[in-house]
């Protein structure tokens, strides 16, 4: 105790007047402190965010370690950091345990700021840790006058593009600048900002800028356009340079979804839905030692090329790309002329205006295809789209001869890297697919029209040629090889995996093989389907934010990965695309409408504006993302209100997408919108009390009182029991709170019939599956949810694994060994047969919370509650029931891992809770005698406590470390 109150004294006497860097710790110091980022990024350089969201880690090798006070300084220069001189804020010590997005408090910050920023903290003795290592972040441009570039384009004299028969694929052209950096002037830092209606790809002085694909990003170009900022400090210098960079159409000028396919756009085309001609607005800002800056900033002194070896370059449709046409001097300063054809570039404006008429499900209307400059730029708030991996080819068949096919052994989204060798001008044609047809022949049926082929044309290197394409991408698993002039090697062709890198930052395994494969198979498809928005598929001509397979699945996202940047990103872009009446549309960006004539929303997708805010703070503890959109939030709950019936029902207004795929059960949209608008007022009430606003919680709560009662009067009989009688109904009623508890064992007691009725076996779509399992072991009947999730017959999430899958699909039966791709009775459609597809992949999150048993108690995993659920000992007929699991995420807190085993008449937990954070756990007995932890009794345990009985559980306290419960079972 003496020492407990000295350790505090040092620290009130360091609140009151001591400077912390000056003083050694006195102690040995029981935390320390690493993972610094900025608004969930590493060291993010150019963001807009006027009062940045600091968070970092504590870990300790001592159980129950936490942390009491923290001090924070931010210096304008690394040195000074490293000093301890916070001359931008020195937070002081504070006395708390916050270690996840506090904010900083410190003087204003302007453009262009550098901050470099350290954080000390204390543990539950008054301990105070070591520094942290120095993070960093930079301020973008946050004012528009701080832009004094501007956009620029080519001379674009080609009349628009209007035949739908035809595809217009254009090159993507070259820009470049040369500049000279005064004599004997030093370098303190070089930033390069910039934006681009397309995608662009910078360069400098013939190296490329980063590492980052498809930049600046995507938006309604209109109201708002991305930029990037890169540190090119490193890449000057002295005397002449060359600055440039290759633009292509990207989703601003190229083909964007199916609009090609059902005639939609600019001229029916499928393409050109926000302007005809990309442009390139970039700045780069040179600051000298002695103070001066010199700006090279984008204008008509700029020169642009069409004949680059970038001969088309079309996100959906591919890329061709003529080696024979490249000149690596482009972007140098010792470039000579000759070779291409370089003219100036003009102001984008200078294109002036190209009418057009657009079609989509809205009607017919005039548009202006010419340049508008976005109404503002926004800094790029996700992790870059970047390689994140490589997969070698696994086996190489020859179908056709001189035809090659190469099986990477995986579903993924990405593109390829060639090494090939041949004759100067053979051009070889790549293909991409996700299944072979029997025969061997590449399966495409599912692509539509989605071209999504490359070309390279060799310029015949003697010591052969490595390509990769860079404006586009593919989902796939085989690539198809024509033009070849001998048979290839297994490293002629490697995948490489790209998406926005959300760090992967979950796991999950169990005894049944097969499922623990699937649970990879919704990992690789996150990663496949996560580029840029949450898109439906990779592979076909679509690639859209559905926003309802992003409510359904955004739960499990945050299982597999840290999504917290990446859906801030997103989340914003839903804002943008929200409707002028209050709905918010079926996917974002939402470029076109889609659907019946003039209805753009449909029930549960609009719903995305509410669930995937409210899913984003319960995983990461994130008020702001609330306060941010809550404006946004609650013009859609006005709007979802009056279109309520006088009785508070709901209505089927909507597109009428409802349950979608599922097996012969088809549920009344109004029945789902009427569940819908109940969980979106609890979900509302939630946020309000989050951010303090105690009078619009009420009012939701009471909303959410009257659509309840609305519901029972009309689909409640007077046994209790429903009147829409599938499985999704029920299964709605019992997810989102539409019974009184009373009578939720009598709807639960049907759909436990109704699934036994039809052989064990689901009838649910997209919006009954995901909650169907967490259902079942809510009400107890955990033993039927195992028995599901085992399953290998169709439809079943097994049946997919077994039937050779790697990714999850769209359809419960997109391809069997018996069947092929059109189904038993062949009325299957192979074109709407996407196989990297994650909405039914949301099982995941009750892998996770309810099998594994992570759950977190309160939003942001501060609290952790552990709810280990093995199933009954031969409680499933079909299979093995597992006899073990283990889940672990990372979270911004650190790592918590569950896992349980059974052993015969016991059950053998393990658990790891993060420093600074407690958990309980429920242990499957009512005997506390019967538990133990590390051999010792629980009275005995160091930092384990006997909290009472829980739901005819033990319930225990733990703080954090690693923990090992063995539990006596009396089953």
């Amino acid at each position: 105790m003496k020492h407990r109150n000295r350790s505090f004294l040092l620290i009130g006497w360091l609140v009151t007047g001591g400077i912390l860097g000056t003083v050694p710790a006195l102690f040995g110091a029981g935390l320390s402190v690493s993972g610094l980022r900025t608004e969930y990024l590493e060291n993010p350089l150019g963001i807009d965010a006027v009062r940045p969201r600091l968070t970092w880690q504590v870990a300790s090798d001592e159980r129950g370690q936490r942390q009491t006070a923290y001090r924070i300084i931010v210096a304008s220069t690394e040195a000074g950091a490293r000093a301890g001189e916070g001359n931008l804020w020195d937070s002081g010590i504070l006395q708390s345990d916050q270690t996840v997005n506090v904010p900083y408090s410190g003087g204003a910050l302007e453009s262009r700021q550098e901050c470099f920023w350290r954080v000390m903290v204390w543990d539950r003795e008054g301990r105070s840790s070591d520094w942290s290592e120095v993070a960093h972040w930079s301020m973008g441009l946050l004012e528009p006058e701080d832009w004094s570039a501007e956009w620029i384009a080519f001379r674009d004299e080609e009349p628009l593009h209007t035949n739908r028969a035809e595809l217009h694929l254009p090159p993507a052209r070259h820009y470049r600048q040369k500049f000279v950096l005064p004599p004997r002037s030093e370098v303190k830092r070089a930033t390069l900002y910039f934006s681009a209606l397309g995608l662009a790809e910078c360069h400098l002085n013939g190296e490329r800028i980063g590492d980052a694909l498809f930049e600046s990003g995507w938006a309604d170009y209109h109201q708002r356009g991305y930029y990037r900022t890169h540190d090119v400090t490193g890449l000057l210098q002295p005397g002449e340079n060359c600055i440039g960079a290759i633009l292509a159409d990207g989703w601003y000028a190229g083909y964007v979804g199916y609009g090609l396919l059902v005639g939609q756009g600019p001229f029916q085309t499928g393409r050109n839905m926000y302007g005809k001609t990309p442009a390139l607005l970039a700045q780069l800002e040179i600051e000298y030692v002695s103070g001066r800056v010199q700006v090279i900033g984008t204008d008509d002194r700029w020169q642009v090329s069409h004949e680059g070896p970038f001969r088309e370059a079309d996100l959906i449709m591919g890329e061709a790309y003529d080696a024979r046409l490249e000149d690596g001097t482009w972007c140098r300063a010792d470039h000579q002329p000759g070779g291409w054809t370089w003219e100036g570039a003009v102001p984008a404006v200078g294109n002036g205006s190209v009418p057009a008429v657009f079609y989509d499900n809205r009607g017919t209307r005039e548009v202006d295809l010419g340049f508008q400059a976005p109404a503002k730029l926004q800094a790029y708030s996700a992790p870059p789209i970047r390689v994140t991996g490589e997969l070698p080819a696994r086996a190489i068949t020859e179908p056709v001869a001189g035809v090659y096919i190469f099986d990477l052994g995986q579903n993924f989204a990405g593109i390829v890297r060639l090494r090939v060798k041949g004759e100067r001008g053979a051009r070889l044609k790549i293909r991409y697919g996700e299944m072979l047809h029997p025969d061997g022949r590449l399966m495409t049926e599912n692509l539509r029209r989605a071209r999504a082929t490359d070309f390279y044309t060799l310029r015949g290197d003697e010591e052969g040629e490595v390509w990769q394409p860079r404006f586009t991408y593919h989902g796939f698993r085989y690539v198809e090889i024509t033009g070849l002039a001998e048979a290839p090697g297994p490293d002629a062709v490697t995948g490489l995996v790209l998406h926005n890198d959300t760090p992967m930052t979950g796991e999950f395994a169990c005894s049944d093989e097969v499922l623990t494969r699937f649970w990879k198979n919704t990992q690789w498809t996150q990663r496949a389907n996560f580029i840029e928005v949450p898109t439906d598929c990779p592979q076909r001509d679509e690639r859209l934010g559905w926003m309802g397979d992003a409510q359904i699945y955004i739960g499990t996202a945050g299982c597999n990965a840290d999504v917290s940047a990446f859906f801030t990103k997103w989340l914003d872009d839903l804002e943008e695309a929200q409707l002028a009446y209050g709905a918010y549309p079926d996917y974002c960006p939402y470029p076109m409408g889609h659907g019946s004539p003039g209805k753009n929303f449909g029930t549960a997708w609009t719903d995305a504006g509410i669930i995937c805010p409210w899913t984003v703070w319960r995983l990461y503890g994130d008020t702001t993302v609330i306060e941010r959109h809550w404006d946004s939030m609650t013009r859609f709950m006005a709007w979802r209100q009056a279109t309520t019936t006088p009785e508070g029902l709901g209505t089927s207004l909507g597109n009428p997408w409802g349950d979608w795929l599922n097996v012969n059960e088809t549920t009344p949209v109004e029945y789902i919108d009427t569940c819908y608008h109940a969980q979106d007022c609890r979900m509302m009430a939630e946020m309000a009390e989050a951010i303090g606003r105690p009078v619009e919680a009420r009012d939701y709560r009471s909303r959410l009182r009257a659509v309840a009662e609305a519901f029972r009067k009309e689909y409640l009989d007077e046994g209790g029991a429903l009147k829409i009688d599938t499985q999704t109904a029920h299964v709605l009623a019992l997810d989102m709170g539409m019974v009184l508890p009373e009578r939720n064992r009598v709807i639960a007691e049907r759909l436990v019939a109704k699934i036994a009725q039809n052989d064990f076996r689901m009838a649910t779509g997209f919006l009954g599956t995901k909650p169907l399992l967490p259902v079942l072991s809510a009400n107890s009947y955990h033993d039927l949810a195992v028995r599901l999730f085992q399953s290998r017959r169709f439809p079943s999430w097994g049946y997919e694994v077994v039937n050779g899958a790697t990714t999850v699909w769209e359809r419960w039966d997109s391809y069997t060994v018996e069947h092929g791709f059109n189904g038993e009775n062949g009325s299957q459609n192979a074109s709407m047969n996407s196989f990297s597809h994650y909405s039914f992949g949301a099982v995941a999150e009750w892998m996770f919370r309810d099998l594994a048993g992570i759950r977190s108690d309160g939003p942001g995993f501060k609290r952790i509650l552990f709810r280990p659920a093995p199933p009954t000992p031969r409680s499933n007929p079909e299979s093995e029931v597992i006899h073990w699991a283990m889940a672990r995420e990372d979270s911004l807190r650190g790592r918590i891992a569950s896992e349980w085993r059974r052993e015969d008449a016991r059950l053998l937990c393990k658990f790891e809770v993060p420093a600074n954070v407690s958990a309980t756990v429920l242990l499957p007995t009512a005997d506390p005698h019967a538990i133990t932890e590390g051999d010792k009794l629980l009275g005995e345990a160091p930092q384990v406590s006997f909290l009472g009985l829980r739901d005819g559980r033990v319930a225990v306290g733990i703080g954090s470390g690693s923990y090992r419960f063995a539990v006596e079972l009396t089953e």
